[in-house]
């Protein structure tokens, strides 16, 4: 097949949207393999104890094998070649700082939720909008409408209330999921330069095996230098490292669906269902531990969900004004 006829395939694939059944059961697994890991993350740092440095290695050990073997077989995923043959020179020095992003993404991730629920953590992430616009204003200068930065006012007051209304509110986790905003972000804006580069452009899957494995080379030094004899013994443990490795397979899971699930829907149906999940993930949190949730802070984990809808409407009507060649980052390095 061509490559003329792969992007008619894609072009009507994107057209059909979720008209499409193949498109609307990648969005059922889709749905069901991120819950599948906010569940299994909670219960394996929470309740088994497991150390937060070794739940990130194990997350990035399963991306790396899982997407080389995506790569291989593809298992009715992809279409087209997910591999380049030829590289920039500065490709091996981009994927180890987006490597070390997504080290950070994932160890502060897994720190946020050793302290508090589920469901507050996610709220955080949810107003990940927020913090992309600032960081994109940063590092590449793209301009942000009054409209888009209007829209961003509901996300911060919603934010703002749950945090300070929430049971569970801790100050390391609340910093820790702060944290975890921030890197995935600047990880998204990163990718989203190497996606679409003038001279050199890489598939997000290729992407995902390289920094998954430049991610797990500056693990290793770090987990040596700051984990015990007696956190290592976890490994040892049949239960703790099948809790890892299962949680490793959700997540990677959940990410190389909704890469696959891309080729079927526009950038603006998928925050539009992005944020719908959230949501689900926040009350599906809150019924599967049975965290104690106050009046004003579900008013404001609602507002933020609703805020995050707005911003999603606000950016619509901004790209149809002024139409943009930029494409949005890459979901499939998302946590």
């Amino acid at each position: 097949m061509s490559s003329n006829d792969i992007e008619k395939l894609d072009t009507s694939s994107r057209k059909d949207g979720l008209r499409n059944p193949r498109a609307v059961l990648l969005l059922v697994l889709w749905y069901i393999f991120s819950g599948c890991t906010l569940i299994m993350n909670k219960y394996v740092l929470t309740y088994m104890g497991v150390h937060p440095i070794l739940s990130a290695m194990g997350q990035v050990f399963m991306c790396f094998f899982g997407g080389i073997f995506i790569g291989q077989f593809s298992c009715g995923l992809f279409r087209g070649n997910q591999f380049k043959t030829i590289r920039s020179k500065n490709f091996y020095r981009s994927m180890l700082f987006l490597g070390s992003l997504r080290f950070l993404t994932l160890l502060t991730g897994s720190l946020s939720l050793s302290y508090v629920a589920a469901s507050f953590t996610e709220t955080i992430k949810s107003s990940a909008p927020m913090f992309t616009v600032f960081i994109s204003r940063s590092l590449t200068g793209e301009y942000t409408s009054p409209l888009v930065i209007a829209s961003l006012l509901p996300i911060m007051s919603g934010l703002a209330l749950c945090s300070a209304t929430e049971l569970s509110f801790n100050s390391v986790g609340f910093v820790a999921a702060i944290i975890t905003n921030i890197s995935e972000c600047c990880q998204n804006v990163f990718s989203k330069l190497l996606l679409n580069g003038e001279r050199y452009r890489y598939t997000p899957l290729e992407i995902q095996i390289f920094s998954s494995l430049m991610s797990y080379l500056v693990q290793l030094p770090v987990a040596f230098l700051f984990l015990d004899s007696i956190t290592w013994g976890q490994l040892s443990s049949f239960g703790a490292l099948f809790g890892i490795l299962l949680n490793g397979f959700f997540f990677q899971s959940q990410s190389v669906i909704e890469y696959a699930l891309l080729e079927y829907i526009s950038p603006v149906t998928h925050s539009v269902i992005n944020t719908l999940k959230r949501a689900l993930l926040i009350w599906l949190s809150v019924l599967f531990f049975g965290n104690e949730v106050t009046f004003l802070s579900g008013i404001g984990t609602s507002i933020v969900v609703l805020g995050v809808f707005g911003y999603n409407k606000a950016k619509q009507i901004v790209d149809i004004r002024q139409p943009s060649d930029i494409k949005p980052p890459s979901a499939l390095l998302s946590v």
